[in-house]
């Protein structure tokens, strides 16, 4: 492999600070940096990066079945009663929309759910007992 696996992953949201939010303080993650000339905020969970940037013309959602580009990211949870635990807490942060509460993955035994993030993009929470 030439590769070593994701650096950091970049979304434009339609509010950065609603997003913000919903990361730092809804699930813990910290600000590692950002630019304000561009408005961003760089976050982490310990593990992954996260770069948040404005979207600068309002309006412009995302259809996930028409653009080229992010469908979803996932993000993976330790053991059922975290995942259990999160859905209980993500579900009910305001402007999150919940598309399913937690599911078998096809016919399992990975359990998800999925929800849209304040900011718009749709985020998948995953546990997988394999």
């Amino acid at each position: 492999m030439s590769t070593l696996g994701i650096d950091h992953l970049g979304l434009t949201v339609a509010d950065l600070d609603a997003s913000l939010g919903f990361f730092t303080e809804c699930l813990g993650w910290r600000q590692v940096g950002g630019r304000p000339e561009y408005p961003s905020a760089f976050i982490t969970d310990g593990v992954g990066v996260l770069t948040l940037w404005q979207q600068k013309e309002q309006g412009a959602d995302f259809d996930r079945r028409a653009n080229v580009g992010l469908h979803h990211f996932a993000l993976k949870v330790a053991d059922r009663e975290t995942l259990d635990a999160l859905f209980d807490q993500v579900a009910g942060w305001p402007g999150v929309e919940v598309e399913f509460a937690p599911e078998f993955s096809g016919t399992g035994p990975k359990i998800h759910f999925m929800i849209r993030e304040p900011g718009g993009t749709r985020v998948e929470f995953a546990y997988d007992p394999r």
